[in-house]
């Protein structure tokens, strides 16, 4: 189970985000992420899900479509 977790650092180099805003993300609830111990970690997957949720990522729905 534990075997496809990623630290937000390494997802921050897939997402091409910053570690700081991943966890943001995530104590917001807006990238699937759990913390173990001081560290939040995600998987590859919930990096990927959360680059394509174009609402997920912008406050304005509209921005993408301009």
């Amino acid at each position: 189970e534990n075997e496809d977790l990623i630290p937000l650092s390494e997802a921050a180099a897939i997402a091409g985000l910053s570690a700081g805003h991943l966890n943001l993300l995530a104590r917001q609830g807006k990238l699937s992420a759990q913390k173990i111990g001081r560290n939040w970690v995600t998987t590859r997957a919930a990096v990927a899900e959360y680059t394509r949720d174009v609402s997920k990522r912008s406050r304005d729905p509209l921005k993408h479509k301009r």
